[in-house]
């Protein structure tokens, strides 16, 4: 899809420096629960701020906040399934081609983009690899949709948020691997270090019924069966066998806990799991454990072990996680092979039973979530705006 030059394009290409630059964000909800959904609305309510870019979200469904941002609504077809993410891509191709945008930044498969923030992997490996399914409608049409947008002549730069991502993409699209850089999502670290921090610790693991000698593991996520809770759940039970160390499992997050609070009672470890369901802030209970853990099938990043790095957490995920980037074994915390392996998880929940070792590894983990802020994820992506926009009008 090739964005048509207008008359505001030929006065950029004349002085690429003299004017604000008019910047499309492509996203189906802005604002709304999700990890990409919260990348785009930290990232988008800085780069607003800027007095060089004027920016508009083209979105289905959004939460407003900065008044600096125009929104442009883009419809969805609901029925049938598969028309979804086409009827999405094809409205928000029409809306690109009438406002004639400086540039366009998706974080969604449409058609066509300059900057494409890529949160998954090639969606036909996700359908066939990690959930292990046929390819129905629905994933067809998803699949045709990212390809026209992959072989798009308007393509520069794409931005897989880890090297795992990274790695997917080229082995799918090689021809693209000279455009391909990783852009790892950012943290805003003030929110994991508040002054009243142990009072809200000791509130939550008072109504949780913890003393100060239990341990908290801390499971985050939407998507139990992805993320391995039965694995966790599985590592509780040898360590609960051996009654060396006081273990507990704290799960916050949507899914089936009916069905897991009964795989949990199976086990033994019934008394052990306290399940917090989905809540609007999970930094209190970030405050309140000791642990975190995130043993995925496959996760593109995983945004909840940043946030419980910035909580000062020891982490404790696969290798299959892109987070992984960020975790040095052995010192910020335990990437582990395997983590199917009950007896092999909990091997690393054990060596990190002592308090002097959860100290250091979260101290860490902490100092490494510092360097992933916000801001400067603001500023590289201003930094490839601005290369972006010298590209293809200076």
């Amino acid at each position: 899809m090739a964005f048509p030059p207008s008359d505001r394009h030929r006065s950029l290409k004349a002085d690429p420096t003299s004017r604000v630059h008019r910047i499309a964000v492509v996203i189906p909800r802005y604002g709304l629960l999700g990890g990409a959904e919260n990348f785009v609305f930290e990232l988008t309510e800085r780069l607003a701020r800027k007095p060089e870019f004027q920016v508009h979200v083209l979105a289905n469904q959004w939460r407003r906040k900065s008044s600096a941002i125009r929104f442009h609504k883009i419809p969805v077809w609901p029925f049938p399934r598969w028309m979804r993410p086409v009827s999405f891509a094809a409205g928000a191709g029409r809306r690109l081609r009438r406002e004639a945008f400086d540039l366009v930044h998706s974080h969604e498969r449409i058609f066509g983009c300059h900057l494409f923030t890529f949160h998954g992997i090639p969606h036909r490996v996700w359908v066939r690899r990690v959930r292990e399914k046929p390819m129905s409608l629905f994933d067809v049409a998803t699949h045709w949709v990212e390809k026209r947008g992959m072989h798009s002549g308007d393509l520069q730069l794409l931005m897989p948020v880890s090297h795992l991502a990274r790695e997917e993409l080229i082995r799918a699209y090689p021809f693209l691997a000279p455009r391909v850089e990783v852009q790892h999502p950012g943290i805003e670290t003030d929110r994991f270090d508040p002054a009243d921090a142990d009072q809200r610790r000791s509130r939550v693991r008072r109504d949780l019924g913890l003393q100060n000698s239990d341990i908290l593991l801390l499971f985050v996520g939407m998507n139990f069966e992805v993320k391995r809770l039965q694995a966790v759940l599985d590592a509780l039970r040898h360590l609960n066998r051996t009654g060396e160390h006081a273990f507990h499992l704290g799960v916050v997050g949507k899914g089936p806990i009916g069905r897991y609070r009964r795989m949990a009672a199976e086990m033994g470890v019934g008394d052990r799991v306290f399940f917090a369901g989905a809540v609007a802030d999970v930094t209190d209970y970030y405050l309140a454990g000791d642990v975190f853990t995130m043993p995925s099938v496959y996760d593109t990043f995983g945004i909840a072990v940043l946030e419980a790095m910035a909580a000062c957490l020891p982490v404790v995920i696969s290798d299959r996680v892109g987070a992984r980037d960020l975790v040095k074994d052995g010192t910020s915390g335990f990437v582990v092979p395997d983590p199917a392996n009950g007896p092999r998880l909990a091997r690393a929940f054990a060596a990190l039973s002592e308090l002097s070792m959860r100290r250091r590894m979260g101290e860490a983990a902490r100092s490494t979530a510092l360097r992933q802020s916000w801001d400067r994820v603001e500023k590289e992506i201003a930094r490839r705006y601005g290369a972006s926009l010298r590209q293809r009008w200076g």
